[in-house]
């Protein structure tokens, strides 16, 4: 597992990548989308703040708060690879039943780099708030169980994947 210096590091690192990449968009490419299946930029702006919000940070709360989940827990084979190489697989991931689809052109490239500066600060401030003692854990539906550092790194992890769905998207 990465320090919390490491993850605050990584952090800061991908969110500047995404937000310089804000500086440099047209709104109607940023919103164009290009196929049915294929997210918008916009899309995945959208699903980096959603998810960011109401999964790891909200994960990483509660075992804070010691709330909705246990003491103690392990991760799956696939939770445990994930942490291992400190990445998700460098393939397309689909959640099952195809998962909600994000808003679409909803908000304007300054809501998104307001949005994303809250993401890192709330990440920062949670990150502040770990123990070293950090046993409790809350449950991933796909990868088993994490104790708040480890949602807080797999959010990283989560938001460094998105970066080649990104240049796929700009291309």
């Amino acid at each position: 597992m990465m320090t919390k210096q490491e993850i605050t590091d990584d952090l800061q690192k991908t969110m500047g990548i995404y937000l310089e990449a804000l500086s440099n968009y047209d709104i109607n490419k940023f919103n164009d989308k290009p196929q049915e299946e294929i997210w918008s930029l916009s899309q995945m702006y959208e699903h980096l703040v959603t998810s960011s919000n109401f999964y790891f940070l909200a994960n990483a709360q509660r075992c804070i708060e010691k709330r909705k989940g246990q003491e103690g827990g392990e991760k799956n084979q696939y939770g445990e690879n994930i942490f291992k190489y400190n990445s998700f697989p460098p393939v397309k991931i689909k959640m099952p039943g195809n998962g909600p689809q994000p808003n679409h052109a909803s908000k304007s490239l300054e809501d998104y780099k307001v949005e994303l500066t809250k993401v890192m600060s709330d990440t920062t401030a949670l990150m502040e708030r770990l123990e070293s003692d950090n046993d409790y854990k809350t449950a991933s539906a796909n990868l088993g169980f994490f104790n708040a550092q480890e949602w807080l790194q797999l959010q990283v992890m989560h938001l460094r994947h998105h970066l080649t769905q990104k240049t796929e998207l700009e291309a």
